[in-house]
């Protein structure tokens, strides 16, 4: 298991370094992560979310990624929101590197990412874990030499993240499930989200979120026995202690919550 040196931007273990984009927002917390990932000494490096389309971010990473005659050789996504795969295809251009995601409108090259998929390049082994929820194309990467999983958007290093519009909450806790075995099984000793810092208790991290997902629903139900009809009447009662900045994204989580206890309880 590889000791971490704490941080965000310039957060590294033996093979992973973080380069925060100048992105912050509620939303965001500090911005995005984007993981540059490499055995010491190899001659090429993958690239994994190069964040938005900004091209002081963008070319900040082609700089470090390529420095000591080092070449890309593959550019990954966790998945396809903005704040993550926006600045892809530039940074493709930089680098003349494929693009691989799970959805196939953001490949930029032959391939993609499914569930299984071990990704073999810059000297390490990076598996594929469909993860969807947060996201309908949701995936982790493991990369087994550290014991670290990039967790995207499905577990951030503050806080808990939203089921997008494109997300499902059914699907969300399968994935949550997923990667508490994993980390159970101790393959997993290190969370290295898209947004935040690194998570050293992995399986403390993951029964949190399982947990507060169930507190979640069970407080969707009151509300609903409360009266409140719309979504916005639910995230006014039961999101007090989030930023109201964030409430609107709140209404996506709580119409999934929605639509999974009418799937789950007609």
């Amino acid at each position: 298991m590889t000791t971490p040196t704490q941080g965000i931007d310039g957060f590294r273990t033996q093979r992973a370094t973080c380069l925060l984009a100048p992105n912050p927002s509620p939303m965001t917390l500090d911005g995005t992560n984007t993981w540059l990932i490499a055995e010491p000494g190899s001659s090429s490096v993958v690239v994994v979310d190069p964040g938005p389309d900004d091209e002081g971010h963008l070319r900040r990473v082609h700089a470090a990624a390529e420095a000591g005659e080092r070449r890309v050789a593959t550019i990954l996504l966790t998945h396809g929101h903005p704040d993550h795969s926006a600045g892809a295809a530039r940074f493709a251009g930089l680098t003349g590197a494929p693009v691989r995601a799970a959805d196939p409108a953001h490949w930029l090259g032959p391939e993609g990412l499914a569930d299984g998929d071990v990704v073999v390049a810059a000297g390490c082994e990076l598996r594929v874990v469909a993860s969807p929820g947060h996201s309908a194309d949701s995936v982790c990467l493991l990369l087994p030499a550290d014991g670290a999983l990039f967790t995207g958007d499905t577990v951030l290093g503050r806080g808990t993240t939203v089921i997008a519009g494109d997300g499902n909450l059914g699907d969300y806790l399968d994935s949550l499930a997923q990667l508490r075995d994993l980390a159970g099984a101790r393959e997993v000793g290190l969370l290295l989200p898209g947004h935040g810092p690194m998570l050293t208790d992995p399986l403390g991290t993951l029964d949190y979120y399982l947990s507060h997902r169930r507190e979640r629903l069970d407080q969707v139900r009151s509300a609903l026995a409360a009266g409140a009809k719309t979504p916005a009447e639910i995230v006014a009662m039961i999101y007090t202690d989030v930023d109201p900045s964030v409430w609107p994204a709140a209404e996506w989580s709580v119409r999934a919550q929605l639509d999974y206890l009418a799937d789950a309880e007609p």
